[in-house]
């Protein structure tokens, strides 16, 4: 799952990256507006957390922009304002979530988590398919109860289909949610991974669907 992080403020940026990162998200990040404008309408993401007090255009103008541009991204604001008109402003200007600073990074995971699944249409922490389950609170991967030990690119690749349960999802998306922007991006590797997936999931659970990309679905 890949996101974009826009933060003017050096020191929380570089924690929310690392902590970001250290639960498996592939991080972008912006310090201010108009890169995060830029970034948000020519990159894929899977959700964006964004900060409205920036330089060069404040984050709510950003938001506006990403909306009436089509962009459907999940954005969670977060802010040191606390006032509930801006709450209101920021939601009613598309945001889909809003945290206050200062705040713990256990409950951003989890409003993060939350968004991500809503936007996949998934109720629940726990994505299964058939005997296959990823618990996305742990990072937990188990075949009928039995613990799957995954590199952290196989597991990216793996929650990323399994936010997608049975749509075909092609390596160019795949490519573009699992790596940064300044990622040296090869397509040809996630043929490596999704071979190397295959060997520890249950026979014929990922599906090449030729010309189009791969399908995760439940053997019957």
């Amino acid at each position: 799952m890949r996101l974009l992080l826009v933060e003017d403020e050096p020191t929380l940026r570089r924690q929310l990256k690392q902590a970001l990162e250290g639960a498996s998200y592939v991080v972008d990040e912006a310090d201010n507006g108009r890169d995060a404008q830029f970034l948000g309408e020519t990159e894929s993401f899977d959700a964006v957390l964004l900060d409205l007090g920036l330089p060069q255009l404040d984050g709510l103008t950003v938001l506006q922009r990403w909306r009436a541009a089509g962009r459907t991204m999940p954005v969670l604001i977060l802010t040191a304002r606390d006032n509930w008109s801006e709450k209101v402003a920021g939601i009613d200007a598309g945001a889909d979530d809003y945290l206050s600073k200062p705040f713990h990074m256990e409950e951003l995971l989890a409003r993060l988590r939350a968004l991500i699944r809503r936007a996949s249409g998934l109720a629940s922490p726990l994505l299964q398919c058939g005997a296959l389950a990823l618990d996305t609170r742990s990072g937990r991967v188990t075949v009928a109860g039995d613990p799957v030990a995954l590199t952290s690119h196989e597991y990216k690749l793996l929650a990323y289909l399994m936010h997608r349960p049975d749509a075909v999802v092609s390596r160019t998306e795949l490519t573009e949610h699992l790596y940064a922007q300044d990622f040296d991006r090869d397509s040809n590797t996630i043929e490596v991974f999704v071979g190397r997936l295959r060997k520890k999931l249950p026979v014929a659970m990922i599906e090449t669907v030729r010309g189009q990309g791969y399908r995760l679905v439940s053997p019957a």
